[in-house]
């Protein structure tokens, strides 16, 4: 019998069309187009660490390192001459993808699907090409928020298997993230160096903020530790996660951002809780700008409780709709508050619901889909048992 998560990953390919006599993953790209793909992007700063430190390692052990990216894309690749070699009648080369649907169950690809460290050995592997193969590979997270940045995988000859390759794996992506923070920390103190002239010349409550949106220097107040910067962002007038409206403007490595201290945040302003896709998503639209951000459950529940009560919620009420015990309000304030550090001025208080000028609607998932799996919060439990067939906006 298969390993579960291998039965589950055979499942997942098959579904997806792999043909397991396929010949192979697809074309990748040069060696210099290979260069480039590995030296930029978030994983750059990984590169010359594992080239230096592990690859020694993998050539010793007849084995290929190997950095993917997010979608299964090979960055860069190293180790032993014969292995490549052999690899490269595979197609695992860099610029090819090694995702599951589009080579089957490997350890990068399934990696990528778990979010976990995993390790495929010979016959697990669903195409037949790579059962002579043995691989383990674990995720590359951003030390600082916690996102995906990719993969760091071992991969070679079945005969090269180890039972203490998982564990190696796992210490080379917590060695590899090590490297991403140092790398950020050095790009922040940078920016902290440009910014410090500026805030001295700033009238009233400003900071300068990262491309990955931490703070590296404010004045006139604390600042938040990171804001979610959207998608795009370009400076001008913005509405800006937690700080409200805002003038932003570029620097070298980051924005300088003048917070509006007239609070124009609630003004003609749209929310949109999207519960459609795999993670809730928040939309705001307002006159000085737009922004997205993905939820936590705790939050997507709690908006979605206030969505159902526009005449707003007592900390008792939301407790009751949130744990069906109204006595719990101690954990719904503490929920509140971070909620609302993520929202800014948004969300009114005593009693909670939408600011002033706020209106708030609701996305829901389409026919046979369920509703924010894994809740029990009763007001969810309610609204899926009062569905109809069809998903559209909720009324706010």
């Amino acid at each position: 019998m298969p390993r579960p998560l291998i039965d589950a990953s055979w499942r997942r390919v098959a579904a997806a069309g792999v043909d397991p006599g396929g010949a192979g993953g697809p074309a990748g790209v040069s060696d210099a187009e290979g260069s480039r793909l590995g030296f930029t992007g978030p994983l750059a700063p990984v590169i010359p660490v594992l080239r230096d430190r592990l690859e020694p390692v993998a050539r010793a052990s007849g084995q290929l390192l190997v950095v993917a990216g997010t979608d299964g894309t090979v960055l860069w690749q190293g180790g032993a001459p014969e292995v490549r070699r052999r690899a490269d009648g595979l197609g695992f080369v860099p610029g090819a993808a090694w995702d599951e649907p589009t080579v089957g169950t490997n350890a990068i690809g399934t990696c990528l699907v778990l979010g976990t460290p995993v390790g495929v050995h010979g016959g697990e592997h669903f195409v037949d090409g790579h059962q002579q193969w043995t691989c383990a590979a674990a995720p590359l997270r951003d030390p600082v928020g916690g996102a995906l940045l990719g993969v760091v995988d071992l991969s070679g000859p079945a005969r090269t298997a180890h039972p203490g390759v998982l564990a190696l794996v796992s210490a080379v992506a917590a060695l590899a993230e090590h490297e991403v923070r140092a790398a950020h920390d050095r790009s922040l103190e940078q920016l902290r160096r440009i910014a410090g002239p500026l805030l001295a010349r700033a009238e009233g409550r400003a900071l300068v903020l990262a491309h990955d949106g931490r703070t590296a220097a404010a004045t006139g107040f604390a600042g938040p530790a990171r804001v979610a910067l959207p998608a795009g962002l370009d400076g001008g007038h913005r509405l800006l996660p937690v700080l409200g409206p805002c003038r932003v403007e570029p620097l070298p490595g980051g924005w300088l951002v003048r917070l509006d201290d007239d609070d124009l945040s609630g003004a003609d302003t749209a929310v949109l809780l999207d519960l459609a896709g795999d993670r809730p998503r928040l939309r705001v639209d307002a006159p000085t700008g737009s922004w997205v951000d993905v939820l936590g459950p705790r939050h997507a529940e709690i908006l979605l409780a206030l969505a159902r009560a526009p005449q707003g919620l007592t900390a008792a009420e939301l407790a009751g709709a949130l744990f069906g015990d109204p006595a719990r309000t101690v954990t719904v304030r503490a929920e509140v508050s971070r909620l609302r550090r993520a929202v800014g001025p948004l969300l009114a208080t005593q009693p909670y619901r939408p600011a002033d000028g706020v209106t708030l609607d609701v996305v829901l998932p389409g026919p046979g889909k369920v509703l924010l799996p894994g809740s029990v919060a009763p007001v969810v439990l309610a609204l899926r048992a009062a569905r109809g067939p069809a998903a559209g906006p909720a009324p706010g």
